[in-house]
């Protein structure tokens, strides 16, 4: 599958904006008690997608500051999200230099290891650091995995 690049590199930083800021009022949008555990983690989603496809615009300091924002979105101890979004990031770049046809396959199980790394990292330094291990974050990953065909099916125009 070739991947088109836009031409116009300010309609793709509008672009990668707008769905960060969608992404943002996406995961904080209330939901009742019974949802929330399946609200999939759209934020982390959107910059594996954007690393994946946009490496250039969206790299490991983008995913540190994203990190720490949705720390203080989420209100998460400071550094946790940053630190388990930089580790994901740097394992899909390192990946990533070893794929040589990119298909949608080859992305769909990139992002789902990148998911999963997050998540991984952010359990075990909220068991470090507060003794708390939610495992209902887990439908959280599953669902993550499974949107992710629809977030690119949806941001395909800007890869």
């Amino acid at each position: 599958m070739m991947i088109r690049r836009h031409s116009n590199p300010r309609l793709v930083s509008f672009a990668i904006l707008l769905s960060f800021l969608v992404a943002c009022m996406l995961n904080v949008y209330p939901l009742t008690t019974g949802y929330a555990k399946f609200r999939p983690m759209i934020l982390i989603s959107l910059l594996i997608f954007w690393n994946i496809y946009r490496p250039s615009y969206v790299g490991i300091g983008v995913a540190f500051c994203f990190g720490l924002f949705a720390d203080l979105l989420f209100d998460t101890l400071l550094g946790q999200q940053a630190f388990s979004a930089v580790i994901a990031i740097f394992f899909i770049r390192l990946l990533s230099l070893y794929i040589k046809q990119l298909t949608f396959v080859h992305a769909w199980i990139l992002a789902s290891l990148g998911l999963i790394i997050f998540q991984s990292m952010f359990w075990t330094l909220q068991v470090i650091t507060q003794r708390v291990f939610m495992a209902e974050m887990g439908w959280s990953l599953l669902t993550s995995i499974l949107m992710w065909p629809f977030l690119a099916w949806l941001l395909q125009k800007f890869r």
